[in-house]
């Protein structure tokens, strides 16, 4: 397992943390300052999207090595607890050894001896004794050492993952605040020009993010009844085919993609999800942003943003 080097998280986090107070200055002019230009802000949203990808890799780095650092603890528990097991077995059988070595020999070795009736027999027994109580007794001695190993690899474990543990939280926050500015940036840019929406990075690293992210490569595509891509689809069959390509089948049916996931209020979308319109359900896209989705709307369209506002919105579902 790869050491965890606290000073390293230290130095990237506080990185991020001056990166991000710095980004929080630059995106939030003061109120004497003209409004930023369309190529300003959108500047701002493409380095907040860079900044945020770099944080989520770093969060994704440390999640990988919590599990590792509680992988580690849970095997140095295991093994302390044989150590101990083994320990007390071995300190119940040198107890015994003890106890019957003064119960027989309490005496004056020298009187048992020539009171002895078979002398050479008390001599046999009191040299088994003498060799298993060192042999235990060296037994004993390695199983303390070995359980006390285990014990200080389990604290270091635990100790590690309590670290990567308090990073990774801290990350989090710094993860939140970029995603918020981002989206601030972003909703003033696409109030400035609608059109950006569409050039803009998709930020998040889950599947439903990266399902949108090919969705939106087909922009501009026509839509063709009972298509699935690659280059035509209707609404459902674009769905389907982004979701495909990150490793989630979708059938090629609104009504069925409807009960394909978690149902979701409209106060909840994210970059992704799935939008249901009219009662019947006949009509879908995905989620993107600012109140707008991605569709196929009809025969003589094509692939396209346009916005929730306006039409019989039916409700979303979070399939992944």
């Amino acid at each position: 397992m790869e050491p965890l080097r606290p000073a390293s998280f230290s130095r990237r986090l506080s990185w991020a943390v001056a990166l991000t107070g710095a980004l929080i200055v630059t995106a939030t002019p003061a109120h004497a300052d003209p409004e930023p230009s369309t190529k300003e802000l959108r500047t701002q949203a493409y380095k907040l999207a860079d900044q945020l990808e770099q944080l989520t890799e770093q969060y994704n780095g440390l999640k990988v090595k919590l599990q590792q650092s509680q992988r580690a603890a849970k095997v140095a528990t295991d093994n302390a607890k044989r150590q101990e097991k083994s320990l007390e077995g071995v300190r119940e059988k040198v107890g015994s050894l003890a106890a019957t070595s003064y119960m027989q020999g309490g005496a004056d070795p020298t009187v048992s001896f020539v009171a002895s009736q078979d002398p050479q027999r008390l001599l046999d027994q009191a040299a088994t004794l003498h060799f298993f109580a060192t042999q235990d007794g060296t037994r004993v001695q390695g199983l303390m050492q070995a359980m006390q190993a285990a014990q200080r690899a389990r604290k270091s474990a635990e100790e590690r993952a309590k670290q990567v543990s308090q990073l990774r939280a801290q990350l989090e926050t710094q993860r939140e605040k970029v995603t918020s500015l981002y989206e601030k940036v972003r909703g003033r840019l696409v109030k400035k020009d609608p059109t950006q929406l569409a050039k803009l990075p998709v930020v998040g690293s889950g599947k439903a993010a990266q399902a949108l992210r090919y969705a939106m490569s087909k922009i501009g595509r026509p839509y063709v009844w009972g298509a699935a891509g690659p280059s035509t689809f209707d609404c459902s069959g674009l769905t389907m085919w982004a979701y495909k390509q990150v490793g989630i089948s979708l059938p090629h049916y609104t009504g069925s993609q409807w009960n394909a996931g978690t149902h979701i209020s409209r106060s909840q979308l994210q970059p992704g999800d799935l939008v249901f319109f009219h009662g019947d359900l006949h009509h879908m896209g995905m989620y993107v942003g600012d109140g707008k989705f991605l569709h196929a709307p009809q025969t003589g369209d094509v692939v396209k943003i346009s916005p929730l506002a306006g039409r019989p919105y039916a409700g979303a579902v979070r399939v992944a």
